[in-house]
């Protein structure tokens, strides 16, 4: 009896043995299939090219993948078990709602929202979120998978902004057409009345008043019909860099608060346009600059050859061919988004009532449109802006004009020239030298006091800029009329007459002229101002 005992007790801690053998045998084919499976969707995870982070019920991260980290730049280390805060502040009602969506257990499919990365920079981004259970249920974490959607929003936003353009630049055309006929018959009719009335009848100003008013409201419809592609061009092939150098020159005069440089392409492409157009695009452009530099800056200009193939990534579709491309960076105050939609739109300014129309990059767009080429600006707050210009190459020669010299009478005497322009000093001594004057140069108001002094009676007039460096044109004058009170100055500025050239006259300087200037009306001031002796 006690045999038998014994032999079930063996019998059954045998049978256990087993079991238990068996139970543990499944329970590691269990956790070798786990690992697998964790380890098959881990790699699915960390070969997903979307930035993909995962958190626990309290909002605290538990898992990122390598592309969150080559999106937003934090790394496992930096953020695991801890809440991350990468949501922009305009951005929090609709994260909320996601929030409370997720502690409901609900997943939900995609959703345009906003995020910065750890260097502050923000990106438009999809997220979708699913919400995982555990056995019961229950939700135990939500897993967001992010898409960077920043280029896609912003080639929908060109697209719109391209789409807008076109549209306006249609009612544009139609608005200044329509106006212009209704200045023409102003015009007309001002004409017929000033032919047959004397010029002392009391109306007779007040019709030259009219015809001035016209005279703008033409200068408005002109900007208009640039906009909307409809001006008349006189097109020939060009040197885009020489109108670059050109127009930067008198800009120069003007600006002397703005340093500008100049990196130009040698051999760029010649374009085939019209060259007042061409020269009315490069001034919108240098001016919305200056205007956007307030007390000074730097303006770059860069030129350059470029193909279709350089304008991929744009929202037009470039015709094949080659380019010349023209930059226009400044160092301002920038744009955001809201005012780079709207940049080319005609009328709007961000400019106070009274200093500005609005038109001057509508047209410049329009401009550039109706020569088949493209435009462009980057900007940001507080970063500056850059537009691209790009104008179709021609082929064709560019032919150098040769003005015929203007006819006039030798004379003799010695004319001090005073510039801090090189090129200034350089062409005005040719076309006095050309008039038969001898020339002394002076880089800058103390070298002309110091030249005055050792030659005053050799000279018998100064040719002054007003606008220097250091000791400007009215102190260089002062101090010379101080050495000879009879000294006879001819004052000279890229500005008006007005303002300080004024002032200086009223000091007894012998007359104004403005660059740029010809040799016939340079020759005429100074026949003046001499035979007045």
């Amino acid at each position: 009896m006690k045999n038998d005992l014994d032999s079930k007790k063996k019998e059954t801690a045998s049978i256990s043995r087993a079991a238990l053998l068996n139970i543990l045998e499944d329970l590691y084919n269990a956790k070798e299939a786990l690992r697998e499976s964790e380890e098959k969707y881990r790699t699915v995870l960390e070969a997903s090219p979307d930035p993909i982070v995962a958190y626990d019920m309290e909002g605290m991260v538990i898992y990122l993948n390598p592309a969150f980290t080559q999106v937003f730049g934090w790394t496992p280390d930096e953020l695991l078990g801890k809440k991350i805060d990468y949501v922009p502040e305009e951005n929090w009602p609709q994260t909320q709602m996601m929030i409370d969506k997720v502690l409901a257990g609900k997943s939900f499919s995609v959703i345009e929202s906003r995020r910065h990365t750890k260097q502050k920079n923000i990106l438009d981004v999809s997220i979708s979120v699913a919400t995982y259970l555990d056995r019961n249920g229950i939700p135990i974490g939500s897993v967001h998978t992010l898409r960077d959607i920043t280029e896609r929003k912003r080639i929908e936003a060109q697209l719109q902004q391209a789409q807008k353009i076109e549209a306006v630049g249609t009612l544009a055309g139609g608005i200044a057409h329509d106006f212009n006929n209704l200045l023409m018959g102003i015009q007309g009719n001002v004409s017929l009345m000033v032919m047959d009335m004397d010029s002392t009848h009391p109306y007779h100003d007040r019709l030259k008043n009219i015809e001035k008013q016209v005279q703008s409201g033409a200068r408005l419809t002109s900007h208009l019909l640039g906009y909307a592609r409809k001006g008349r061009y006189e097109v020939k092939p060009l040197d885009l860099n020489k109108l670059v150098e050109e127009t930067c020159e008198t800009f120069g005069r003007t600006k002397r608060e703005i340093t500008i440089h100049q990196e130009l392409a040698e051999n760029l492409f010649a374009i085939e346009a019209d060259q007042d157009q061409i020269e009315q695009v490069l001034l919108n452009l240098f001016v919305n600059a200056a205007d956007a530099m307030h007390g000074g800056g730097n303006l770059i200009l860069k030129t350059m050859n470029v193909t279709h193939n350089n304008m991929q990534g744009k929202l037009y579709d470039p015709k094949p061919g080659n380019y010349a491309l023209l930059m226009v960076t400044d160092t301002g105050m920038g744009m955001d988004k809201e005012i780079m939609e709207r940049i080319f739109d005609p009328f709007f300014t961000t400019k106070e009532m009274g200093r500005g129309t609005g038109l001057g990059l509508a047209s410049t767009y329009g401009i550039i449109k109706g020569h088949d080429g493209y435009i462009d600006v980057e900007s940001r707050e507080r970063h500056g802006a850059t537009f691209s210009v790009y104008l179709p190459a021609s082929e064709k020669r560019i032919q150098k004009t040769v003005k015929a010299a203007e006819q006039f009478i030798k004379r003799t005497g010695t004319v001090l020239l005073v510039d801090d322009e090189e090129v200034i000093l350089e062409v005005g001594q040719e076309l006095l030298e050309a008039m038969g004057y001898r020339v002394l140069l002076a880089r800058h108001g103390k070298k002309a006091i110091e030249v005055y002094k050792k030659h005053q009676d050799e000279i018998d007039l100064v040719l002054l800029d007003m606008v220097m460096p250091n000791m400007g044109g009215g102190e260089t004058y002062d101090r010379m009329k101080e050495i000879n009170p009879d000294i006879k100055v001819l004052l000279s500025s890229g500005f008006s007459i007005d303002g300080e050239a004024t002032e200086i006259l009223e000091r007894g300087c012998n007359g104004f002229i403005q660059k740029p200037f010809t040799i016939k009306d340079l020759c005429g001031k100074i026949e003046k101002i001499l035979e007045k002796g």
